[in-house]
């Protein structure tokens, strides 16, 4: 596809320049940079508040289709997406709390939902007033999807009682809304028998969130118990919650990465230039494997501008997260290398760094050992390319 940026584009970049500028202040300026993987639990209610200002003046919802209510019914072009996201990246506004309801539930009602599912959900999350999570992974399916046993019956309303747990739930406190794929056919396995709900999270007594501590100190993934909770909407019909899912992950992918990778190119500048201030830039071998880290990160940027043109590819997410899986793993190696022995050590000021104390660099280290498992482990995209794309004979079951 022609990539190139237009007059249109260029005078939607000076629009989304100054809508920035004009409204990163106060509050908002004080929590530039805040939140985002690893610091979800950062500035929340200063990042939902910032939600509802950029609800009010059209900013969520930019990439939805004509069913959508993204942008006053104007839907932005791909390159005016990208624009926005490179703008908002470079501006280090908040990190958004609203990313999963306007990113992959949003486009699953667009693609599956009904007329009424759309109206109901899709304004509320364009004004920045419903925040969502993701119900997906269990303590025995996280990478293997397929294998959830979480359970829904039907109910008197028209909806479904859900009971079971789902991990490594991000902003499951801060949420208002869960889709949750459950098994709505007893005695189903695998991905037969599956459904997509829509499930209120504020149901005291109905379902409990459970934050879970990690190495780094923070807590912005959650264990969420579900005890004959109501769920309110079945979306794309009950026992189609497989094919509603997949078409959900392969969502992950397109600006949404191109953002991330703006995210990824400060924290490599902020690795080289501790490498050049403490002198680490002299070794040979960790020039070399910076200069690697920034070779590949060009690499990737084309790789999502090339796939932000197709359609269909079954591969795309897959390359897309081992990708930078391994790659913000190997720049989390390299924060604590380039400095030495020091980085041994936490700050002088362990008080301000409860539960305790972590550097910026340290932080990075820690979550990005993550990075290679959460959102399907690379064994499972390995796996995806080879059987969806290359054709290559299934595992044994």
């Amino acid at each position: 596809m022609d990539f190139t940026f237009g007059p249109d584009d260029t005078a939607f970049r000076a629009e989304a320049r100054g809508w920035l500028e004009a409204h990163l202040v106060g509050e908002y300026a004080a929590a530039a940079g805040t939140g985002g993987p690893g610091s979800e639990h950062e500035g929340v209610a200063v990042r939902r508040a910032w939600e509802r200002e950029l609800g009010r003046d059209g900013w969520i919802g930019l990439g939805w289709d004509d069913r959508g209510t993204g942008r006053g019914n104007r839907r932005a072009s791909l390159t005016q997406q990208v624009v926005w996201a490179e703008e908002y990246a470079r501006a280090a506004a908040p990190a958004r709390v609203g990313h999963i309801g306007e990113n992959l539930l949003a486009p699953t009602l667009i693609a599956y939902g009904s007329e009424e599912q759309r109206r109901r959900f899709l304004p509320a999350v364009a004004r920045g007033e419903e925040l969502w999570c993701q119900g997906y992974s269990e303590p025995d399916a996280g990478s293997d999807l397929a294998a959830v046993r979480t359970a829904a019956v039907p109910d008197r309303s028209g909806g479904h009682r859900v009971t079971g747990q789902k991990i490594w739930t991000s902003l499951a406190k801060e949420a208002d809304w869960c889709f949750v794929l459950a098994r709505t056919e007893p005695g189903s396995s695998r991905h037969h028998g599956l459904s997509f709900l829509l499930v209120p999270m504020d149901q005291p007594g109905r379902i409990e969130v459970r934050p879970i501590r990690q190495m780094s100190g923070t807590s912005e993934f959650n264990e969420v118990f579900f005890d004959g909770a109501h769920a309110e909407e079945c979306v794309g019909g009950e026992g189609n919650g497989w094919t509603v899912a997949m078409g959900l992950l392969a969502l992950e992918r397109g600006v949404s990465t191109l953002v991330q990778q703006i995210g990824f190119a400060a924290e490599l500048g902020r690795v080289v230039r501790a490498a050049v201030d403490g002198g680490a830039v002299t070794d040979p071998v960790l020039r070399e494997r910076l200069v690697r880290q920034w070779a590949q990160l060009r690499t990737m940027r084309w790789n999502a501008l090339r796939t932000l043109g197709s359609t269909g590819d079954p591969g795309a997410p897959s390359v897309a997260k081992l990708l930078w899986g391994g790659w913000h793993q190997r720049l989390g190696e390299l924060a604590v290398q380039v400095r030495g022995t020091a980085a041994a050590v936490g700050p002088d000021d362990w008080s301000a760094k409860a539960p305790y104390g972590l550097d910026e660099a340290q932080r990075l280290f820690l979550f990005t050992r993550s990075d290679t498992i959460y959102g399907g482990s690379d064994e499972i995209q390995r796996n995806i390319i080879a059987e969806r794309v290359l054709g290559l004979p299934r595992e044994p079951r």
